[in-house]
Parts: structure tokens; sequence; C-alpha cells
């Protein structure tokens, strides 16, 4: 009986006060951390968050675009390299040179895309509106000038009916500049929203996976030009 006083006591501690838990006791550690962020930026301390679900489903997305694109330049190789002349007798010679300079203006719109995503740490909103509007405009002059020899080219002959050489054409590049068009709305649709101050400091993941998604139309370009319009 004493000994359980005495027990009684010590689990109270002097005055009714519970001591001190000593080293090892209570709950696990693990169970007074934050609860698991699978959204999370990877600022917090100590820990590194994830990659997140939009960022995650995005890379699937551009992953399934490379190899839509690789099948359709599969296709091409198959067909120019079985061809005993490419481009068939008959058929007009693709624009080399303006096409050279327009790629250029591409890739100045991939390099004004790398500087604007540089701004969103920083969430410079003047800098990021600026870099946005350049990058959609440079986007638009390539369009242009695309749509422009597309429909020379369309004069002298050159049609998706006219040979499987124009049909492999307008459908390989015709496929990306849908995609650079989807992309250039995509900006202007976050600048309008940027002008209705929906996007933040820590709330811009829509700005981000356009800037993947502008990349990637950049990137697969110089290949398609190299591989088509090039010998």
């Amino acid at each position: 009986m004493a000994a359980e006083i005495f027990d009684a006591e010590v689990g109270r501690g002097v005055d009714g006060i519970a001591p001190k838990k000593k080293f090892g006791q209570g709950p696990p550690p693990y169970l007074d951390e934050p609860p698991y962020d699978p959204g999370g930026d990877g600022r917090g301390e100590g820990t590194r968050a994830p990659v997140g679900n939009v960022y995650l489903a995005m890379m699937l997305f551009i992953g399934a675009d490379v190899m839509f694109f690789a099948g359709l330049i599969g296709a091409f190789v198959v067909f120019r390299f079985g061809a005993m002349d490419w481009p068939p007798f008959g058929q007009p010679r693709l624009p080399v040179a303006v096409t050279g300079v327009n790629t250029l203006i591409l890739l100045a719109s991939g390099f004004t895309m790398w500087r604007t995503w540089r701004q969103l740490d920083d969430w410079n909103r003047r800098r990021l509106v600026n870099g946005l509007n350049l990058t959609a405009l440079l986007g638009v002059i390539f369009l242009l000038v695309q749509g422009y020899e597309w429909m020379k080219l369309i004069r002298f002959g050159l049609t998706m009916k006219s040979s499987v050489y124009g049909a492999i054409f307008y459908t390989l590049i015709g496929c990306h500049a849908l995609h650079v068009l989807g992309a250039v709305i995509w900006l202007l649709a976050i600048l309008v929203l940027l002008k209705k101050n929906y996007f933040t400091a820590k709330k811009h993941a829509g700005i981000k996976l356009a800037g993947m998604y502008w990349f990637l139309v950049v990137a697969l370009w110089p290949v398609l030009y190299a591989l088509v319009y090039l010998k």
C-alpha cells in the first residue's frame, strides 16, 4: 500500500503538478510532424515536398506529346528515305531561308519565356506581364510567317492531295503549328487572369505549366526544321 501511494505521489509530482516527460516517453516524434502536403512547393523546413499532382500530369502529357511527334517523325523518315526523289519532281521547294529566320524567332520566344519563368520567384508583376506579352507576340509572328509561306506553297501546287510529300508535310508541320497556337492562347488567357489578380506570388502554377508547354513547342521545332526543310 505504501509503495502504491508513493508511486501515485511521484506521478502527480510536487503540489499536484505532473513532472516533465523523460526522453523516450510519449508518442513517437513523427506523430508531431506536419501532415504530408503533396501540393507543396518544396520550401518547407527540413523536408522536400514531392512533385505536385498538376506538374506530374503535365509531365505525363508532355511525354505523350513527344511520343506522338516521334510517331509522325518516324513516318516522315520512312517516306523520305524510301523515295527515289525527295522532294518529288514537280513539287515546289520549301522556303529554307525564311523558315530559318522564323526558327530564330521561335527560339527567341523560348528565351523570353525562360526569363519570365525566372521572375516568378521574385514576383515582379510588371516584368512578368511584359515577358509574357513578348513571348506571345513572338509566337504570333512565328505563326503568321508560317501561314504566309503555306499560302505561297499552296499557290505553287503543294497541297494535302498533291502528293504523299504534301500530305506528310502539312500533317507534321501543321500539328506543330496547332501546338504553338494553343500555347499562344494559353498565354493570352494567363495575361487576362493576371489583370484580374488571379495569380499571386504563392499561387501561380498555371504560369509554370504554360512555361513547360511553351518549352516543349520550342524544343520540337528545330528537330522538325532540320528533318523537313534541310536536305
